[in-house]
């Protein structure tokens, strides 16, 4: 059984969309997606600079088109056999698309809105997130705890990811608990945390007035790894998980759970993919970085169908 996968925010590098454009159903997605967006994303991933990019109005509308035109490239070059899919973070939007619950353009509408909301909260107060490595999974979100932060992200494999505010981050690279390293992330605020609430009160509203379909693949939630069906009930947990936990690791065990045997990561990949390796054993991983690895992809869906 194969599933797709798609990355979340701090996965985006500079010029990253250089080669894929190149290829007709990625520029012609990226086209739908910055008509949708209001934003020029051609020259955010070919010329623009990783501080720029960094922005969180920026890098989440980026990632999220990334992924769904390297999956439009994807269904041109014959992908077929996919079974599910799932997002880590804001990359639950382009699973959402993929599934079937909006299609790109709504897609698109509402991850600019979201990470323009997302940027203002951050902007209240600063705050930012570092990945914890190694240590027993009780034990370091007990050390955060006790330290004023949160595990915003679960990642399995020994990473939780830590949010909170700037000085409290700092304080924690600086004495790590003992056993684990701390690894600051480029990112622009303390995602998936309570400082995020302001922005779900205005995601709220906006998310009122769209309409949704019943997804067509499986499609795990980062809420607890659950599938869900119901589009309107996804599109709720969309807008609430940008204050809460993205358990990434319930999606891994579900997914295996539920028989799944190989994973293709979309464009900007690495990450889930790298998790994957260690979280999932066993699981046949591809995480798709370029076009020249399309047919690669292909096969491994050919061979997991």
């Amino acid at each position: 059984m194969l599933v797709i996968v798609c990355p979340g925010q701090g996965s985006q590098t500079p010029g990253f969309f250089t080669p894929w454009l190149e290829l007709p159903a990625f520029k012609s997605t990226i086209e739908v997606a910055q008509t949708a967006s209001g934003l020029d994303l051609q020259t955010y991933g070919t010329l623009s600079d990783a501080e720029t990019i960094k922005d969180t109005a920026i890098a989440q509308p980026l990632i999220v088109s990334a992924s769904l035109a390297s999956y439009a490239a994807l269904a041109d070059a014959g992908l077929s056999n996919v079974a599910g899919v799932a997002g880590h973070s804001v990359g639950e939007l382009a699973a959402a698309s993929i599934a079937g619950v909006f299609d790109t353009a709504t897609a698109m509408e509402f991850v600019t809105k979201r990470g323009s909301e997302m940027s203002k909260a951050a902007a209240l107060t600063k705050s930012s997130m570092a990945a914890v490595l190694g240590g027993d999974r009780d034990e370091v979100v007990a050390y955060l705890s006790a330290r004023g932060l949160s595990a915003a992200n679960y990642n399995g494999s020994g990473q939780i990811v830590a949010a909170g505010d700037a000085e409290g981050i700092a304080a924690l690279a600086a004495e790590p608990l003992a056993g684990t390293r701390v690894i600051p992330l480029a990112v622009a605020g303390a995602f998936h945390t309570n400082f995020m609430e302001p922005a779900v009160a205005e995601l709220a509203n906006y998310a009122a007035g769209l309409s949704t379909s019943d997804a067509t693949l499986k499609l795990w939630t980062n809420k607890d790894g659950s599938i869900v069906d119901s589009g309107s009930q996804y599109l709720n947990l969309l807008v609430n998980q940008v204050s809460n936990p993205v358990r990434w690791d319930l999606c891994m065990d579900a997914m295996v759970q539920a028989g799944v045997t190989a994973l293709i990561e979309l464009a900007p990949a690495g990450t889930l993919a790298g998790l994957a390796k260690r979280g999932m054993p066993g699981i046949e991983t591809l995480a798709l970085k370029t076009p020249d690895q399309l047919d690669a992809a292909i096969t491994l869906a050919k061979n997991h169908g």
